[in-house]
């Protein structure tokens, strides 16, 4: 009887991750409002999960803080994938800080260090809500995990870099509150101070990035102490520090990998959840992968895409 007990208790543990179901639901909701700009969120979610706290995922969207939106089509697989795991997925609105603006540089980042800013403030802003209504939206508060494509990759990375050293905008956060993991799909983090330094431990973060990458750096551009620290350098520093890591190299791919991996890497995406996030595994994981069949464009950069 004690060994039935046992592996019931087990099953009911996995279910929220490996629950599939053919109906997934979204609603969608008023989370701020910022400049006269109202904010949404679409959530997402298994209409067979139970109604227990689920472990949340938050995407904020790519389009270099100029464009894009929260329910383009090329995340839905991402979306709906992991709704039917068992997952509340959360899909945010933020300000875009780069209309209208010219292509960032080391000596023009003023525009762009204040759009990440405003992105970083408003998924805050968008997190403070899910933990203000984590019972009505069965969440998990100690379960939240952020994720982001290219723009929104650099401001997950961004807003946990800023969380770990007590930065002025965390502050909206609960006191003693931290990220459960962070997915960055062609992240990076803009700092002033040379590489990035935690003070406190950060989350467990999956880096993917193209090593052909132009438009935001798989390594860094810096000038002195200024830069922008991409997935190789600031996966050096987990290294260093020994904080857990998984990073997923694209060898000779550009840009691309801030969206394909959602549609292609899903079950490792689900595994570092499982044994990074869930588990609390303390793993450190880098593979390099060259795939001879993908043709990559490795033209776009800051000068053409901005212009």
């Amino acid at each position: 009887m004690k060994r039935y007990k046992a592996i019931t208790f087990i099953l009911l543990l996995l279910v929220p991750l490996y629950l599939y179901s053919g109906e997934i639901g979204k609603e969608t909701l008023l989370f701020a409002v910022k400049d006269q700009q109202e904010l949404n969120m679409d959530i997402y979610f298994s209409s067979s999960s139970c109604d227990t706290a689920q472990p949340c995922l938050i995407f904020v969207f790519g389009g270099g803080f100029k464009e894009g939106r929260r329910d383009a089509p090329q995340y839905d697989d991402y979306f709906r994938y992991f709704a039917g795991k068992g997952f509340t997925v959360v899909s945010i609105d933020y300000r875009l800080g780069m209309k209208g603006e010219k292509a960032p540089g080391i000596f023009n980042h003023k525009p762009l260090q204040q759009a990440i800013a405003m992105a970083v403030d408003d998924l805050y802003s968008a997190t403070s809500y899910l933990i203000q209504h984590a019972e009505e939206l069965h969440i998990d508060p100690s379960r939240i995990i952020i994720s982001g494509s290219s723009a929104g990759a650099m401001t997950v990375l961004q807003a946990d870099y800023e969380r770990c050293n007590g930065r002025e905008a965390a502050k909206v956060l609960p006191e003693g509150f931290r990220y459960a993991g962070v997915i960055a799909f062609a992240g990076s983090v803009f700092s002033k101070e040379g590489t990035p330094s935690y003070m406190t431990t950060p989350a467990p973060t999956l880096f993917f990035h193209g090593s052909g990458d132009k438009l935001v750096p798989y390594n860094k551009t810096r000038f002195f102490r200024l830069g922008v620290f991409g997935s190789k350098s600031l996966a050096g520093r987990f290294r260093e520090q020994g904080y857990p890591y998984a990073f997923y190299t694209m060898e000779e791919i550009g840009h691309e990998v801030s969206e394909y991996p959602m549609k292609e890497f899903l079950p490792e995406i689900e595994h570092f959840i499982r044994n990074f996030v869930l588990d609390k595994k303390q793993w450190q994981l880098e593979t390099s992968l060259k795939d001879k069949l993908r043709k990559s464009e490795r033209s776009v950069d800051p000068g053409s895409y901005y212009n």
